[in-house]
């Protein structure tokens, strides 16, 4: 305990953040290494496939640590497709702000690039190419109204749209948000066209709601 304080002083001293206690810094590190077992694991043979105990042998925990921080099989999915994501939409943020002047022009390449970086990360690719089979149990957490995932998309378009269209009613920005999302998704799940001719039509179709 004492050296504990004497480390969270010495942060404090130089300016830099107070280090976990032992316990805390172990649980995320344990975290970390079993998130990134079940990626790999997912990547190699999907995620149907992933099972608890595999995970656990993979990053060299027990089973019941990876319960007790997850809860269940459908709790690790969960966490894995939301660190997974989250990095993603940073990159999808950094595409619309500031994002080029034309609003149209913006919003195509956001689109865009969630088009062609959905191929390029693996794990969200291996979601993807097996929901196009029909057969992988990760793919509601990219798609579902009520899911963060989804919800944090959502919140991340509207506000560009608020900004871009201050004097539209935010109903209306709402619903445009909602085209976006859904059918940008959609596109991900059941390409119908090029990735560039999508994109363009995407945008060109929702920023109609707001004229």
């Amino acid at each position: 305990m004492a050296a504990a304080i004497h480390r969270i002083e010495a942060a404090a001293l130089t300016g830099g953040p107070a280090p976990d206690p032992p316990r805390v810094a172990w649980r995320k590190h344990m975290r970390q290494r079993v998130l990134d077992a079940a990626r790999d694991l997912t990547c190699e043979a999907g995620w149907d496939r992933v099972s608890l105990s595999a995970v656990a042998a993979r990053a060299e925990v027990s089973r019941p640590s990876v319960y007790k921080e997850f809860g269940n099989r459908a709790g690790l999915g969960r966490a894995l497709v939301v660190l997974e994501t989250r990095q993603f939409l940073t990159g999808v943020a950094d595409t619309l702000y500031p994002g080029v002047p034309d609003s149209h022009d913006c919003l195509r390449a956001a689109i865009l690039y969630v088009l062609q970086e959905a191929d390029k990360q693996p794990l969200i690719h291996a979601v993807i190419t097996a929901a196009r089979k029909g057969s992988d149990s990760l793919l509601p957490y990219l798609t579902a109204r009520a899911d963060p995932i989804f919800d944090a998309g959502h919140i991340l378009v509207q506000g560009w749209l608020a900004t871009r269209y201050p004097q539209q009613q935010a109903e209306s920005v709402e619903l445009a948000a909602d085209v976006i999302v859904r059918m940008t998704i959609s596109h991900l799940i059941l390409p119908a066209d090029e990735q560039h001719l999508t994109a363009q039509r995407l945008a060109t179709a929702a920023l109609k709601l707001l004229q």
